[in-house]
């Protein structure tokens, strides 16, 4: 299922202007990335995908069909979310909370939980984790069961909010890789917000970022926008300068070892 934001505004009751005339495209199977600061709107935009927000102008479509016109009920249960901080519900079992939406839209509770192991193992987790309580699992963890759930009714589109913002770097990574790995096995079409840049650049096949506002700064896969910065905004925000972003090669013992600005090894050039 593919997305379409149409000239999409919103304009709060106390006039703050969370977004402005943002048009952009997510194909089926590919992700958008919307990247920005506080007060830059990417929240916002994603949640109007299922109705969390509703636009002030313009239209959002899943599909070429204006979500205002769907039941908000059925199109939440029919979006996998991902909130920040996983978002569990503490006083039930880490197998219930993945198979929350499947259980409200009629199936079975033991196959929902049969099912719901089955996700545990999907995203890396062992399934006798299913047993306890989030608040006995670790902060990746919690995530992952986050991601199980939000897989649990087989959705099409898949949002995303700050989801590994909350663990630490090595976690993160390790999150990250395996949303890559799941999106290469299942091809979902995912709206993701993130403030990390270097986020943005490895999960999303698109980039969007974003000024305070919801005004869009530039669009383009990681690969044109590191090499073509639209303008000093963007060159600082993904930190052009810095250096890391600057590597070279430096040949040590017959090998080619790739190092920052600083020298500091980062990789072997291979070839």
């Amino acid at each position: 299922m593919g997305i379409e934001f149409r000239d999409v505004g919103k304009t709060y009751p106390d006039g703050t202007v969370a977004v402005t005339g943002f048009s952009c495209t997510v194909p089926s199977h590919r992700t958008l990335a919307l990247v920005g600061t506080s007060g830059s709107g990417k929240t916002t935009l994603m949640r109007m995908v299922n109705r969390m927000v509703e636009p002030t102008t313009g239209s959002v479509l899943i599909d070429d069909r204006d979500v205002l016109g769907l039941d908000k009920v059925e199109l939440r249960r029919s979006i996998g979310y991902v909130p920040q901080a996983g978002g569990l519900l503490p006083h039930r079992r880490v197998v219930d909370n993945v198979a929350t939406v499947p259980v409200l839209t009629g199936t079975p509770k033991r196959a929902a939980r049969e099912a719901a192991r089955g996700l545990l193992e999907l995203v890396g987790l062992d399934p006798a984790l299913g047993s306890r309580y989030p608040a006995q699992l670790s902060g990746g963890q919690q995530q992952r069961v986050a991601v199980a759930r939000a897989l649990a009714a087989d959705p099409n589109v898949l949002l995303m909010d700050e989801p590994f913002g909350a663990v630490d770097p090595i976690v993160r990574r390790g999150l990250q890789d395996q949303l890559l790995q799941l999106q290469a096995e299942l091809g979902k079409t995912i709206v993701l917000v993130t403030h990390d840049i270097d986020e943005a650049f490895r999960l999303g096949d698109e980039v969007v970022v974003l000024k305070t506002g919801g005004i869009v700064a530039q669009t383009g896969t990681p690969q044109q926008i590191m090499a073509d910065p639209a303008d000093d905004f963007v060159r600082d925000f993904i930190g052009s300068d810095r250096a890391e972003r600057s590597l070279r090669t430096v040949a040590v013992d017959g090998r080619s070892l790739v190092v920052d600005g600083d020298g500091r090894p980062v990789g072997v050039l291979e070839g």
